[in-house]
Formats: structure tokens, sequence, C-alpha cells
């Protein structure tokens, strides 16, 4: 496990620090800062869950102005799958604007050598999965079809590329 950096000592970071500098892939916590309340009390317990806990990094997307809304930049958390017998029945990502309250941590970056399998579609990039090894993901690849799906070694530094940074097709 290789634990991310933290700025200025201090682990809470905003959800546009995440979008700036977490890598696919890393291990995101967050937080609404509240302490956990206890067993007992099973409403505030379900709340509490839904604002704090962990997921991957799947996805970014930029910032969408529109003539009838605006869409602020925001990031994907993957949080875990659903299922039974091998089968995945549902998946569970949420989305968080730059704009959220909740506090966020970079709790692990994926390791130098690791393999992200990213699928591209519309102008947006999601990783699909992480491997130990190029043949892992290869052979993952073979297994799980995705339109537009490629795999990509992840290097020492590993740079953050932002959808704004990426081109666009006219």
């Amino acid at each position: 496990m290789r634990r991310a950096f933290a700025f200025q000592g201090d682990a809470n970071m905003s959800a546009q620090l995440i979008y700036d500098t977490a890598p696919l892939g890393s291990l995101i916590r967050y937080s609404n800062g509240e302490p956990r309340p206890p067993e007992r009390f099973t409403r505030k317990l379900k709340a509490w869950n839904n604002d704090n806990g962990i997921g991957r990094l799947v996805e970014r997307s930029a910032e969408e102005i529109r003539p009838t809304y605006r869409s602020p930049a925001g990031f994907c958390l993957h949080l875990g799958n659903y299922g039974s017998q091998g089968i995945i029945a549902i998946v569970v990502c949420r989305h968080y604007s730059v704009e959220s309250r909740l506090h966020f941590e970079i709790a692990e970056t994926p390791r130098p050598g690791t393999v992200r399998v990213i699928s591209s579609f519309g102008g947006r990039e999601e990783l699909r999965h992480l491997a130990p090894h190029m043949a892992a993901a290869e052979e993952w690849m073979a297994r799980n079809r995705y339109s537009d799906m490629r795999a990509e070694i992840v290097p020492d530094p590993d740079p953050v590329i932002l959808p704004s940074s990426l081109g666009r097709a006219a």
C-alpha cells in the first residue's frame, strides 16, 4: 500500500483538490466531519454512512456550461459491486462536484507498474479495472468488452491529466 501525500500537514482536502491532484485509481476517503453515531441509532448511522466512506476514483468530468444549465466539474468514486455467484448485478458509483462540502483524503494511489484499463466514450475516460500487471489486464480485457478500451501502465511519478486539458473533437 502506497500512502499518498497530504498538503500542509492536513489530511482533509477539498473536492477541488482531489479533482486536481488525485490520479485515476486512487482510493479516496470522504467524510462529513461528524463523529460516528452509536449502533443503536440506526437511522442516524445510515445517514452518517451515506456521507462517510471510501471509494476508488474512476472518472473526472470537466465543467459544462449550456444555455439552460451549468454543470460544475467533478469526479466519480466507485463504491462497490453487488451480485451473487460471480455475476455483478449492481455497480455503485457516486459523483461529487468540486463544490462539495465534504472532506476528502487520498488514502492510497496506484503503485507504479500496475495497469489501468480505461475506456473512452463521448469524450470521457473511465477507469474500468486496475490490474497488478499487463497480463492480468489483457486477460480482464478479453473477458470484459467496453468500447474504445486501452491498457496504460501507471508511471512513477503518476501525472494527473484533467479533462479540460484533453483535446476535444469538433
